[in-house]
């Protein structure tokens, strides 16, 4: 008796859902690494949610069935360094040209100009997928390109991260060791 074979369907199903948790788990390891060893304390935000609804099928089982952001979140991490207040997001291209500037919300950008404004440091960090590498973007280089987006650029080109952007060397540990280009770069003497 013959059986059929059956194929996988040949449609490839993306998920973007979790794009970007690897860059994260990476930041929240040095951070981490930052907090133990007595160099920096910087955590990931909480995202503000507002539960509405909760089934609880046994006394011990609640199950959240629905829930709504409160607001928008701002950005992913935040803390001090040095006397100095930090705060960053964390992001990804696939793109091997150029870095969108969909990918940040208006609100994130607004946010992190305010805290540079006020002395803090504020940064993204940006994952070149097709590259595996990893940059430091501050926030006047980002200011740049998002100011000018109404005449035309709605992107941040990849020779932009090469010429004014820190790159970040992954490593064991810490991971990515973005403390060390502030260091360098804002901290100096």
């Amino acid at each position: 008796m013959k059986y059929p074979i059956k194929r996988k369907s040949s449609t490839i199903t993306t998920n973007y859902s979790n794009l970007g948790m690897t860059l994260e788990s990476d930041i929240e390891l040095t951070n981490e690494y930052y907090l133990a060893n007595g160099i920096a304390i910087i955590h990931k935000k909480p995202t503000p949610v507002q539960v509405v609804n909760v089934d609880y099928p046994a006394r011990n089982k609640a199950k959240i069935t629905e829930a709504y952001y409160k607001t928008p979140s701002t950005t992913d991490f935040n803390g001090i360094y040095k006397s100095r207040y930090i705060d960053f997001d964390a992001k990804e291209t696939k793109s091997k040209t150029s870095f969108p500037l969909r990918n940040i919300h208006s609100h994130q950008v607004e946010h992190l100009k305010n805290i540079s404004k006020h002395g803090g440091i504020a940064f993204l960090i940006i994952n070149w997928k097709s590259y595996n590498k990893y940059f430091f973007l501050p926030i006047d280089v980002i200011l740049k390109y998002w100011d000018n987006k109404k005449d035309g650029r709605k992107s941040i080109p990849y020779q932009e991260f090469l010429d004014n952007a820190y790159e970040i060397k992954f490593n064991y540990n810490p991971r990515l060791d973005y403390l060390k280009i502030i260091d360098e770069y804002y901290l100096k003497d």
